[in-house]
């Protein structure tokens, strides 16, 4: 999300300096490239590429920075919002972790739902912030769902990500790689059921299956833990059991986004308004606007990265009182 953030700050007329996470550089280095080409002036575009602990450390102490965007992890996100309350009290917004609940009524569209089911999980190998974290399928289509879930994950073409009709690709480092498989390995020793996938697939790269956990309890790790990856987690719900699946849904410390599919409006509008979550899709997931705010709630952080409230996290507001 931080081409939401240096576009917008730009957008309310600042000069920016990037910090990109130190394992994905080079998109913000050609980012800053191509402004140098379209004729931005020089030095509104900065570009620090190097260690969160040097770099970033540097811009969160430096006094003549005043405002600060921040995507990435809860834990980081606390050290940035401590570092400017101690530098300057820079004003800061945060884009943090999340688990994102998914709540599949038995009324939904089916296919409609096991499709952007799929999206929700597994769009871009599941490094999205947004990705869904958590499905809970009523239980009189559970067993359907995971059934559906399946065969399309068998359907996948894995392979080169610069291949437009690949559709799952590598994880994006090692370190990334081998949290995922302890991942699947701590949420099956806690009672889940591994449905499908979970192991590196058989060819070079950093490639992981497509995963499906099912029978996840309220009390498993991968109940309340992000995998930022390709891991599909399932657990149902009883029939009828709308507030109990609120209950569940809101029984985290995250709150960036959230998803209901189900064709009865009322049970739809009153699941978005009960999820305390910053964005809550309906019968979609994935679908975004650059005019609709984005941001979360609790430890999914603060501060909006779309739409009109988006430039107020980059400007100030001055009053000026005259007589004449």
């Amino acid at each position: 999300k931080q081409w939401y953030q240096r576009r917008v700050s730009i957008t309310a007329g600042n000069t920016v300096v990037i910090k990109p996470a130190n394992v994905t550089p080079l998109t913000a280095l050609k980012w800053a490239e191509l402004t140098a080409k379209a004729g931005f002036p020089p030095g509104t575009v900065s570009v620090l590429p190097g260690s969160g602990s040097r770099c970033g450390q540097a811009i969160l102490d430096h006094p003549d920075i005043r405002k600060v965007g921040f995507t990435g992890s809860t834990g980081i996100g606390v050290t940035v919002m401590e570092s400017c309350a101690k530098s300057n009290l820079k004003k800061c917004s945060l884009e943090l972790g999340g688990k994102s609940p998914l709540i599949i009524f038995a009324d939904c569209d089916m296919s409609s739902a096991v499709r952007n089911g799929m999206g929700s999980v597994f769009f871009n190998k599941g490094e999205n912030c947004i990705a869904a974290g958590r499905l809970f399928v009523e239980r009189s289509i559970h067993d359907e769902f995971v059934a559906r879930a399946i065969e399309e994950c068998k359907k996948m073409k894995i392979g080169d990500p610069l291949d437009r009709s690949t559709a799952h690709g590598p994880q994006n480092h090692r370190k990334h790689f081998q949290s995922l498989l302890d991942f699947v390995d701590r949420s099956v020793e806690e009672g889940a059921t591994l449905a499908y996938g979970g192991k590196q697939v058989d060819r070079p790269g950093l490639f992981m299956e497509p995963t499906v956990l099912t029978d996840v309890t309220d009390d498993n790790f991968a109940a309340h833990e992000e995998s930022f990856g390709p891991i599909m987690i399932i657990s149902p719900f009883e029939d009828g059991d709308m507030e109990g699946v609120l209950r569940r849904a809101n029984a985290t410390e995250f709150g960036l986004a959230s998803g209901v599919f189900t064709n009865d409006i009322k049970k739809a509008l009153r699941v978005s308004e009960g999820l305390n979550c910053g964005t809550v899709f309906i019968n979609t997931y994935n679908k975004t606007d650059v005019a609709a705010p984005f941001g979360g709630f609790k430890q999914s952080g603060f501060g909006k990265d779309l739409g009109r409230d988006a430039l107020d996290e980059y400007m100030k507001t001055k009053v000026i009182t005259m007589e004449y």
